[in-house]
């Protein structure tokens, strides 16, 4: 079987060790991704105080940033968008996010026929002061 680790020269670092990505023959499975920026530590739509504790956070920027970096690795991996099988969402605050969040998820995903399947769940934290973290399965083109 075909077994390869990605890595995506766009995508921020992972947090731990671990893969942006993992092809397993026409399989691809991301690790969980963040709205991180490639080689920084600030965290799109996030203000911090002085001990990295989130004082504000913009949702609709960390979707956004999230998005793009599920792009990078789809690119890096060789798939796409249009390959996206299936999500699971994770947001630290269901009530208040979920419909910006779904609003914004739509717009991405506004083709019926390439919408992926969906999970979205309510964690009490992330590992990174963050509120939103995305787990993807992708097809990859033979």
């Amino acid at each position: 079987m075909n077994n390869k680790l990605i890595n995506a020269n766009n995508a921020p670092d992972p947090v731990g060790p671990y893969p942006h990505a993992r092809k397993t023959g026409n399989l691809l499975f991301l690790s969980g991704v963040g709205p991180r920026k490639k080689g920084s530590k600030e965290i799109p739509g996030v203000t911090l105080d002085e001990n990295k504790n989130i004082l504000s956070y913009n949702i609709e920027e960390q979707c956004h940033a999230v998005f793009q970096n599920v792009r990078f690795i789809l690119e890096a991996s060789g798939s796409s968008w249009e390959n996206l099988i299936d999500i699971t969402v994770y947001l630290t605050n269901m009530k208040d996010d979920f419909p910006v969040f779904n609003k914004i998820y739509a717009s991405y995903f506004s083709n019926p026929l390439t919408q992926p399947c969906r999970t979205t769940v309510e964690v009490n934290a992330l590992p990174t002061p963050i509120a939103i973290e995305l787990k993807c399965i992708a097809l990859i083109d033979p």
